[in-house]
Order: C-alpha cells, then sequence, then structure tokens
C-alpha cells in the first residue's frame, strides 16, 4: 500500500503517533482530568450543562485549529519537497 493510501484509509494517524510516546502531553492530559475533576465536584446542578457545552465548543476549535495546522505543514512539506527538486534540476543543466 502506498503512503497516500495509507493516510487515506485512516492507516496513519498523525495526532496518535504524537500522544503515544509524548510524556509532557500526558502529563498536561492527566492535569486537565484532575482539574475538570475537582471543578465538577464543585458544580452547582445546573452548572455541568454548561461546562459540558463549553468543552464541546473548546474541542471543535481545537479540531479546526489542528486540521488547519496538519494542512499547512502537509502543504509546506510538498512545497520544500517542489523546491528542492527544482534545485536540484537546475544544478544538473
Amino acid at each position: 500500500m502506498t503512503v497516500l493510501e495509507d493516510l487515506w484509509y485512516g492507516n496513519i494517524r498523525p495526532i496518535e503517533t504524537f500522544i503515544d510516546g509524548n510524556m509532557e502531553y500526558k502529563g498536561l492530559l492527566r492535569l486537565v482530568s484532575k482539574n475538570r475533576e475537582a471543578l465538577e465536584s464543585k458544580l452547582s446542578p445546573k452548572q455541568p450543562e454548561l461546562l459540558e457545552k463549553y468543552n464541546l465548543s473548546v474541542n471543535e476549535l481545537n479540531t479546526t485549529s489542528e486540521t488547519a495546522a496538519f494542512q499547512y505543514g502537509f502543504s509546506l512539506g510538498v512545497r520544500l519537497m517542489m523546491e528542492s527538486i527544482s534545485i536540484q534540476l537546475t544544478n544538473e543543466d
């Protein structure tokens, strides 16, 4: 299978690769979870719904920015590759 096919079929997941070995990220995730649990324990009966709406909004914002960063990074990589090939072809002439 080619890299493009792997990407298309979801066999390549950059975010999972980033998370798997990233101890700093895992530590921050534990801290977020701990703080969320502490906050939830102090909420009035109506406030958990508001917190959930906030979390959904933040997740959507993060997904949007992660997608844009991935697209930009991929585009930049292609441009770098094209430029290096162009330079190489120019030097061969």
